[in-house]
């Protein structure tokens, strides 16, 4: 099976490039400096090259602030660049797996029976950020273009470089007494090692659609940091703040848990909890 994988770089695309077995796989990943996914022609010529059978696009335009003023370019990363993916990728017959984000949704979650529920992959995308736009227009055109497509939904990735989990324990080497975090944001956090294996999974499928895919369970960011320095034994105090403490260009969702409801009513694929992942994680980078 001949697999490109985009965006190969970046935290999900190396965690991808990890768990694939070169034995079974013919990869070919390519970053920035090797595709201009943005150009319809130079996508086209590559994979009418070497023919895949599966494209896995990690490449993102992910800066969420930078994205409010810098519109154009997170366009054309985040809704062009899937386009002539979901092109090139249809007429070579390729199955195509987009990643996506918590962001098209507007962060309020689901009101039922008096309280939030976690959106499920039926409910209306409302994007209120200049990214979650740009994503939202990304899923709408790859399934536009093919047929034959895995759309996933993540939120709260890290893994290999520059993350939250990363940044928190960098501060508390930095500051030592205390840390503030911001308490009045839930999400849930995803390892890119668990995303990876939903990857690796559905592409030896032909289960097709709009999924969700994050860890189970939900937490806030205060809480998040709370169990990265409980694991590694760190004292530093974390005090819990207000998402209006530290304002940002971009709003952030206040409410951005999202259910696997699709994996779990059409496969046996379970994401491990977000506590059981994260301790996974921080063993491994020790």
């Amino acid at each position: 099976m001949k697999i490109i994988v985009t965006g190969s770089q970046g935290q999900l695309g190396k965690e991808i490039l990890k768990q694939l077995d070169i034995s079974r796989y013919d990869i070919t990943a390519v970053g920035k400096s090797e595709l201009n996914i943005a150009v319809l022609d130079d996508v086209v010529s590559m994979f009418r090259a070497i023919k895949p059978d599966v494209v896995i696009n990690c490449a993102a335009y992910t800066n969420v602030d930078a994205c409010e003023t810098d519109f154009d370019t997170a366009f054309k990363v985040n809704a062009i660049g899937p386009r002539n993916l979901a092109i090139a990728s249809g007429e070579v017959n390729a199955k195509i797996v987009h990643i996506s984000t918590d962001y098209v949704f507007d962060g309020k979650g689901v009101l039922k029976d008096g309280s939030i529920r976690p959106y499920v992959e039926y409910d209306i995308a409302h994007p209120e950020t200049a990214y979650g736009k740009t994503k939202l227009e990304g899923e709408n055109f790859v399934k536009l273009f093919n047929n034959r497509h895995f759309i996933i939904r993540t939120a709260w990735l890290y893994g290999e470089g520059k993350n939250f989990v990363r940044t928190m324990l960098e501060l508390s080497q930095k500051n030592g007494v205390y840390l503030k975090v911001v308490n009045d944001q839930r999400g849930t956090p995803t390892s890119t090692e668990e995303l990876a294996g939903m990857i690796r999974y559905l592409i030896d499928t032909d289960n097709y659609g709009l999924f969700h895919g994050t860890c189970e369970g939900q937490c806030t960011w205060y809480e998040f940091t709370r169990e990265i320095f409980r694991i590694k034994g760190i004292t530093t105090e974390v005090i819990p703040c207000t998402t209006q403490e530290y304002p940002r260009p971009a709003p952030r969702p206040a409410y951005s848990v999202l259910e696997n409801y699709m994996l779990k009513l059409t496969s046996n694929y379970m994401f491990r909890d977000w506590r059981e992942a994260l301790e996974i994680y921080l063993r491994k980078l020790s």
